[in-house]
């Protein structure tokens, strides 16, 4: 029974490798994929203004993704192409071939120097010191010294291999493991914790898998950890190992990618909020104006015009009682002049600090601002004089305006584009921002758009919204000018 079983199990190994033999060519068709596609990924991702430690290193895990699927295809098609081809136009296609796959480690080693680099700034030298340690010996002098070009090829491969791509892959699996737990975990992304600690895993096979497992050679430990030895112990080619570790890397790079979306998510959270507090800001300075102010400068009023009835009314009353009521009514008085003090002190640091800058100034800020143009295109378009001026309160607001109405685009609408026009006409300043989203849910509620309205009538001008379904947003600013 038990020779049965094993003769069971040497005949399915040799049919799983003549299967893979036959489609060796799809193999490394798919290998070469999910590493390309990795890296583009990675690529498409803008990661230029984030506060990550990890958006610093990740385009070098894309140009690897890059490099190593070009590597990977360049087993296929070079030997398409030697039926067509000149000898000395495919050997330039191997030695091609071969820098590509040490480029593409040296990527994967620098971005493992990144992820530590907090930590060992140093570091960041090591894969170029062993990338210029294997070019000096392998490729002038390889050339030179070995038998064969096939020879060089295969001794070239083998130690890119050994000498970078296996630290390379230990090291990147560990910068990985250090930026989850040391940036992510603390922000209690679970999902993205784990989906790192992933892909660090799915790293630490490579390093055995794309590391150790070479073609085999006549020296330790080529001799006996190769290519062919692996087929004979498990009966699948290393390479579709490679490639489901391949493959479990992208999905789980491209699954961490989401990091940045809640990042930028945040960020514009943080804007909202910053517009909320300025908003209530103003309404309670308002409110105290209007209301508490008010009330205690009447009390104050009263009290005095009462100190001044009994100075007249002194004859009817003993001298001991006018002076007590006199300086209690004094006392009450300078009370209320210091709450009026007060009340006013509290109003000006409600009161928004005013813009040190012009309209058109702050226009082209806001649609030049990096973090803004990573979510959306902002076309401005001014057709307004030199001279236009507003008081510097009054170029808060619209600042304001215009900042809100951007991070709705960007935030609820989706949008894609957003065009932002500002025009001088009928003795009136226009200011029109249409975006390509998908239109307001909800028109008249929202602090965003309530602060908006309020800030128009502190301006003395209208606001106008209209919103429809997937068509986009459309809001109307017309403020009267005035000079300073």
């Amino acid at each position: 029974m038990t020779g049965f079983c094993r003769c069971g199990i040497m005949l399915l190994m040799e049919l799983l490798r003549q299967f893979f033999e036959l489609n060796r060519t799809l193999v490394f068709f798919l290998y070469g994929l999910v590493f390309f596609v990795m890296g583009l990924a990675i690529a498409l991702q803008s990661r230029r203004h984030s506060r990550l430690e990890m958006a610093r290193g990740l385009g070098w895990l894309g140009a690897f993704g890059l490099a190593h699927g070009l590597h990977e295809w360049g087993v296929i098609f070079i030997p398409i192409q030697a039926a067509y081809l000149d000898t000395a136009v495919i050997s330039f296609l191997l030695v091609l071939q071969v820098i590509l796959l040490v480029l593409s480690f040296s990527f994967l080693f620098q971005f493992g120097a990144e992820m530590l680099r907090e930590r060992w700034l140093r570091l960041v030298l090591a894969p170029w010191i062993v990338t210029v340690i294997w070019g000096l010996w392998f490729v002038m002098p390889g050339l030179t010294f070995q038998q064969s070009f096939d020879a060089w090829h295969h001794q070239s491969s083998t130690w890119a291999r050994y000498l970078i791509g296996f630290p390379a892959s230990l090291l990147a699996a560990y910068g990985l493991r250090y930026q989850a737990e040391r940036h992510i975990k603390p922000l209690g992304l679970t999902h993205i914790y784990r989906t790192l600690q992933l892909a660090g895993a799915s790293l630490l096979a490579y390093a055995l898998l794309g590391g150790l497992i070479v073609i085999g050679g006549d020296f330790f430990p080529a001799s006996w950890l190769n290519e062919a030895n692996f087929v004979t112990w498990f009966g699948v080619p290393a390479p579709v190992f490679r490639s489901l570790t391949g493959l479990v890397l992208a999905l789980a790079i491209i699954r961490a990618l989401d990091v940045f979306d809640l990042e930028v998510d945040g960020l514009i959270e943080q804007m909202e909020m910053e517009q909320y507090l300025m908003a209530e800001r103003q309404r309670i300075g308002r409110e105290l104006h209007d209301g508490a102010l008010q009330q205690v400068y009447s009390a104050g009023l009263l009290m005095e015009a009462a100190r001044g009835k009994l100075k007249e009314d002194t004859p009817a009353l003993s001298a001991v009682e006018v002076a007590v009521a006199g300086q209690r009514l004094d006392n009450a008085i300078t009370a209320l002049n210091e709450a009026i003090a007060s009340l006013r002190a509290y109003m000006g640091e409600l009161q928004p600090i005013p813009s040190p800058v012009t309209v058109i100034e702050g226009l082209r800020q806001q649609v030049t601002d990096p973090g803004l143009n990573a979510l959306m295109k902002v076309v401005l378009k001014l057709d307004l004089p030199e001279t236009t001026s507003f008081t510097p309160i009054q170029t808060s607001h619209v600042l304001a305006i215009v900042n809100e109405a951007l991070s709705n685009a960007a935030r609820h609408a989706q949008a894609h584009r957003v065009t932002l026009q500002a025009v001088q006409k009928d003795g009136q300043f226009q200011l029109t921002i249409e975006d390509n989203g998908r239109g307001l849910q909800n028109q008249s509620g929202g602090h965003g758009l309530r602060n908006m309205r309020d800030r128009a009538r502190m301006l003395g001008g209208s606001l106008t919204v209209t919103s429809e379904p997937d068509k986009g947003t459309a809001v109307y600013l017309a403020i009267p000018l005035e000079t300073k």
